[in-house]
């Protein structure tokens, strides 16, 4: 072997000498003739292994070399096989490479083609190909077919898309049915898989479940639990149950519950505490307190966790246990979480591939799962604590105290501060607003976090009250405990915006957008900012993305639609009202609102529709009887004008204006009597008003009644009463009075008003409702000893103005008296002309727009 080795050594020109000299033996083109060696390599199953199958070490397309002893035989050694020179210990050969070289030989010619797949002497013999027809592949393409539509549908469920999972199962059950069929009639019955039956049909019943199909799920969980062959089928009930619990069936879930109880083994504890603890819940929506605390008390003894703690304190409140409550709070704040709270991950600061690791592990699944964990066991003492509280004390106070005590000696130490600030919290709603203060300024001294919460809600309070120095400094302190509390900036921003600083509380709005941009607060604050700016478009901006945040806020979308309408866009304005009151379709506002712009853009019918809706959902609302009241008189129907005055006659009974309406109104309507009751009452009412006189003078005149003269003589003095008023306006001894008449003036003017853009009214100025000057003349006549002066119902009214003219009327001084009048609705439409007679003697009034046939006989 040495001197093999040492002459493969010297000989430098051709290594390769001596390796395509191998043993016959090794041939391995004559195996399939070989008897022996194809019984050695035969299966179980009498079948050949595949020819696909390429080993290390072998020629490609060549098989695995073995003896019928199952053993190599060392090359170098036994056979006298040419070692190479690679050798790296003293003795080693080396490694067997394949019996039939790669296709280099040392004997090849130079310049001859190296082809070490052999191409060169034809095609390599086609692959078995396999034969699918027989049953048993049949058999076994159906069961993967099977498993295939199983995970299909399970990974539709994870997508969401329920309807295909549940397509995919129930074609899994035809598949697997089939599948069985053909065991049978193949005679390998025996060879059924049951795996894959439970698998299909476990599969089919929670994907009916999921699809709220329970009857047919409880059907096929039922088909599962009967079948004995199945093992641990018994644990299926407690799917069961769920479904009863979701149908509100509880005495049939509690019992499928018992029943999967009893068939779980105490060694699966935490599955055994999970049943526990639904059974235990079942029992609270059924009201069985008692029976419910039972199986909750077990399970705290056994394995306590934080749900089971709540939902035992919730059974102890409904009974009224003050001890049991204690206790199971007690029993809640030492519940272990299992979170080490050891920061285990400090960073390194001199490798920053390190630190980038860090960073990244601090906010994995893990620690997510773990603040997840902390923040529903804060939740659950927080309200377990408010909920307490006045039932285990004498009082409110002294039982918010003792929880406090008790969460300061557990491992909850942080959450007695906000224990204290829930408490301030609920003495403001409990309206005790001088105890809230108290408790909050306890925290002065306190910790930045705390310090700044509890200034924060002072400052709230302190702006509530509209004591603004206090609520500035109590912002300020929050701010300097904490600058990063966006509440805190709110506030102070807030402060500084009912100064009228517009530019500065916009800098407080923005800086806590940067602290928190999701702070909605700061957004809407910082929209009406650059509304009282004049800046339409950023402030269009603002509320549009907060309108992506809030999508159902009715303030966002009624402050988009006024932004709308400053900016001229009316189309844009009723596009956001529309959507708004489908959010709040009962606004009386908002429909107005709409009435209002669709009535500018010259849509009666659409204006009317919202006004009509505004008025049966607030009938209060003097603006909006106004224009319905004109719209009917601007149609035509003076009747149905009516109602509508009597409302407002209701609502302001001091004003004299809506009672004239309501008698020409009936006037118009024919109903001449009505109208002369109406007149009278208005006189008594009214004694002064010389606009209800001239009225009565002109409907005694045309019904011949004897009261004309009285009436007259009253309408005399009325008007020599104005004239010597009037006088004392010229000799400057009447400013004291005028002053004290536009204070007046203004206290009715300036009353609160339902709402703030009172909607226009159809253009009846145009047609017939031109501005009377008698009603002028009466209304600055001594309606100040009623409650009204000459401005105020100018406010109320909508003033017209006269034909051809833009100024108000002002009534002149006369000294005769003037009997004449306009109506206040307007002159009628003129009748078609008859073949009547006209009259040819001049109206003593000189009324314009009363015809001829409207007047008594």
């Amino acid at each position: 072997m040495m001197e093999n080795i040492h002459l493969a050594a010297e000989d430098e020109d051709d290594l390769y000498t001596g390796y395509n000299d191998f043993n016959p033996t090794f041939d391995s083109e004559d195996l399939d003739n070989d008897v022996g060696f194809q019984q050695a390599v035969r299966t179980s199953h009498g079948r050949r292994p595949p020819m696909t199958a390429k080993f290390p070490g072998t020629a490609i397309g060549g098989r695995p070399i073995g003896t019928s002893f199952g053993s190599r035989m060392p090359m170098g050694s036994s056979m006298g096989r040419p070692a190479t020179g690679a050798v790296q210990d003293a003795g080693a050969a080396r490694p067997m490479t394949a019996v039939r070289a790669a296709g280099y030989s040392s004997s090849l010619a130079r310049g001859s083609t190296f082809d070490p797949l052999g191409q060169s002497k034809g095609p390599a013999p086609p692959l078995e190909a396999k034969n699918e027809d027989t049953p048993e592949e049949k058999i076994k393409i159906l069961e993967k077919k099977v498993n295939d539509l199983i995970e299909e549908s399970c990974m539709a469920q994870a997508n969401g898309d329920l309807q295909l999972a549940l397509e995919k199962a129930k074609e899994a059950g035809r598949k697997e049915r089939a599948l069985v069929r053909q065991r049978e009639q193949t005679g390998t019955a025996d060879h059924i898989t049951l795996d894959l039956t439970y698998s299909v049909l476990f599969n089919l019943a929670n994907q009916y479940a999921n699809n709220d199909m329970n009857t047919e799920a409880l059907n096929t969980y039922q088909v599962i639990v009967k079948n004995k062959m199945f093992n641990n089928a018994g644990r299926l009930k407690v799917n069961m149950a769920n479904i009863y619990f979701k149908q509100k069936n509880y005495p049939k879930a509690i019992k499928f519950y018992r029943m999967a109880l009893d068939q779980i083994s105490n060694a699966h504890t935490e599955m055994r505490i999970k049943i526990m603890q639904n059974i235990g819940v079942a029992f609270i929506r059924m009201g069985q307190y008692s029976d419910a605390i039972t199986s909750l008390e077990h399970i705290m003894s056994e394995s306590p966790n934080i749900k089971t703690g709540f939902n035992l304190i919730l059974c102890y409140y409904a009974i009224g246990d003050r001890e049991k409550m204690k206790k199971s709070f007690q029993k809640l704040i030492c519940v272990p979480l299992g979170i080490d709270e050891e920061d285990k991950y400090i960073p390194a600061n001199d490798d920053p591939h390190t630190n980038l690791v860090i960073e990244a592990i601090k906010n994995d699944q893990l620690h997510q799962m773990e603040r997840e964990r902390k923040a529903l066991a804060e939740k659950c003492i927080m309200t377990s604590a408010k909920l307490i509280a006045p039932a285990i004390e004498t009082s409110f106070a002294a039982g918010f105290d003792w929880c406090v005590d008790m969460v300061k000696s557990s491992q909850y130490v942080e959450l007695a501060n906000d224990l204290e600030i829930n408490k301030a919290i609920t003495y403001l709603r409990q309206k005790d607003f001088n105890q809230a203060v108290e408790t909050l300024k306890t925290f002065e001294k306190k910790d930045s976090r705390v310090k700044s919460a509890a200034a924060t809600n002072l400052s709230f309070l302190y702006f509530l009250e509209k004591d603004f120095d206090q609520a500035d400094r109590y912002a300020d302190l929050a701010m300097n405990a904490d600058r990063y509390n966006p509440a805190a900036l709110i506030n102070k921003g807030n402060t500084v915006f009912v100064k009228q600083d517009y530019e500065k509380a916009a800098e407080f709005y923005k800086e806590a957008l940067r602290n928190d941009s999701s702070c909605t607060e700061a957004l809407y604050n910082l929209g009406l900012t650059h509304k009282r700016l004049g800046r339409l478009e950023e402030a269009l901006d603002s509320f549009i993305k907060l309108h992506a945040i809030l999508r159902n806020s009715a303030q966002v979308m009624y402050q988009l639609a006024s932004l709308y309408e400053m900016l001229e866009d009316p189309h844009q304005a009723i596009e956001w009202l529309m959507q708004l009151i489908s959010v709040t379709p009962t606004d009386p506002w908002v429909l107005a609102k709409l009435g209002e712009l669709y009535d500018s853009e010259g849509d009666k019918s659409q204006a009317f529709q919202y006004y009509y809706e505004s008025f049966r959902y607030f009938p209060s609302n003097i603006s909006v009887i106004e224009w319905l009241g004109a719209y009917y008189i601007d149609t035509q129907f003076c009747e149905k004008a009516i109602q509508y005055f009597e409302r407002a006659t209701l609502i302001q009974p001091n004003q004299v204006v809506w009672q004239l309406m309501v008698a020409s109104c009936y006037r118009r309507s024919g109903n001449y009597q009505k109208a002369l009751e109406t007149y009278k009452d208005i006189h008594r009412k009214f004694p002064d008003n010389a606009e209800c006189l001239r009225f009565l003078v002109r409907l005694c005149t045309d019904m011949g009644l004897k009261e004309v003269q009285e009436y007259a003589t009253k309408l005399k003095k009325v008007e020599k009463m104005k004239e010597i008023r009037e006088q004392r306006v010229k000799s400057g001894r009447e400013n004291s009075a005028r002053g004290r008449r536009e204070g007046s003036a203004s206290s009715v003017g300036n009353s609160p008003s339902p709402i703030q853009t009172p909607p226009k009214k159809p253009n009846v100025s145009r047609t017939e409702m031109n501005r009377s000057p008698a009603l002028e003349r009466g209304r600055d006549s001594g309606q100040s000893s009623h409650g009204a002066s000459a401005k105020g119902e100018r406010l109320s009214v909508t003033l017209r103005s006269l034909p051809g003219s833009n100024e108000p009327y002002e009534a002149s001084s006369q000294g005769e008296i003037d009997a004449s009048y306009v109506d206040p609705l307007g002159p009628q439409i003129e009748r078609p002309k008859t073949a009547a007679k006209k009259r040819t003697d001049e109206d003593e009034f000189e009324d314009e727009e009363l015809g001829d046939d409207l007047l008594p006989e």
